[in-house]
């Protein structure tokens, strides 16, 4: 029997889980971590093919249709190499102080990369999506943020990956809240099954926007996007914790270090943040698991991080 697969996009999801040893040596909880860059680029490939085979099924996309999205990094890798797979055009805007390893890949993925101010953020790269596909009429904007397609993915893969590889004995589930899609996702799929599941969101200290409405500009690519995602609903998120810069990039380099996972910024802040849960000790005896969403080597050209 042969296991070729067809095409990339069948090596998305099905990702490994680990345990932090080392990591996590010493505390009151057992932490693990689900390893989304054994995807083919990211955790964003899983809400990227589902929204794009959704649209497909309703008509929004065909052969001569340009797909266009605004991403801080991995949405928009996610979708150049599906629409390199399924040979759409594909236009990505992004905020120009995006890491340039990120940069270099949408273009060598044959995506038109727009590159918008830096202090616009994300709210910037949204706004030119939405313009550009206002211009051009045989398009379709994906709007990561709104759609709600980016939950159902993580509902229907994610969760039920979870549930199957702790045999149901996962106790917290850690994520970065970016569009929100993978915490609203999972949790709807957790809950239903153990409703004494506790999922927590975090945010970088510096722009809490979800837990207290600031933001402020920062360098922990991929969450906290400066406004609140319709995609989220705050009944799916138990607790709402913040990760420092700082501490998020010594996360990192200690994930290197000690498990030799070469993760990525938003990861060493989930990373982090499931470290401080494992000491608290009413959580002693438990199973907590973090997302670890993207790969390190998309980011070495980032000041200060390894």
């Amino acid at each position: 029997m042969m296991y070729i697969k067809e095409n990339l996009l069948d090596l998305i999801g099905d990702t490994p889980m680990v345990y932090l040893r080392r990591f996590g040596k010493g505390l009151h909880a057992t932490i693990a971590a689900k390893l989304e860059m054994f995807n083919p680029y990211s955790v964003k490939d899983r809400p990227a093919l589902c929204m794009i085979e959704a649209a497909e099924r309703e008509g929004k996309i065909d052969s001569g249709t340009t797909v266009i999205e605004a991403t801080s990094g991995n949405t928009g890798l996610a979708v150049a190499f599906i629409c390199a797979a399924k040979g759409y055009r594909c236009v990505i805007s992004m905020s120009e102080d995006q890491s340039d390893e990120r940069k270099r890949l949408l273009r060598a993925l044959g995506a038109e990369l727009v590159l918008t101010p830096a202090v616009e953020g994300s709210r910037g790269a949204k706004l030119k999506a939405l313009d550009l596909w206002e211009q051009n009429p045989n398009s379709y904007y994906i709007d990561q943020h709104c759609n709600p397609n980016n939950p159902c993915a993580h509902r229907e893969t994610t969760g039920m990956e979870l549930w199957r590889d702790t045999d149901g004995k996962i106790d917290v589930f850690v994520a970065g809240l970016g569009t929100c899609g993978t915490i609203v996702g999972v949790s709807e799929t957790l809950k239903e099954r153990k409703a004494s599941v506790k999922i927590v969101g975090v945010e970088p200290e510096a722009a809490p926007m979800l837990s207290a409405g600031k933001y402020q500009p920062h360098r922990q690519a991929g969450v906290s996007p400066g406004f609140i995602p319709e995609v989220f609903k705050e009944e799916f998120v138990d607790e709402i914790v913040t990760a420092s810069e700082e501490a998020s990039f010594e996360t990192c380099r200690e994930l290197a270090r000690t498990e030799g996972i070469v993760a990525g910024i938003s990861s060493g802040m989930t990373a982090y943040a499931a470290r401080q849960l494992a000491k608290r000790p009413a959580n002693s005896g438990k199973l907590i698991v973090c997302m670890l969403v993207d790969t390190g080597e998309r980011y070495l050209s980032v000041r200060g991080l390894y």
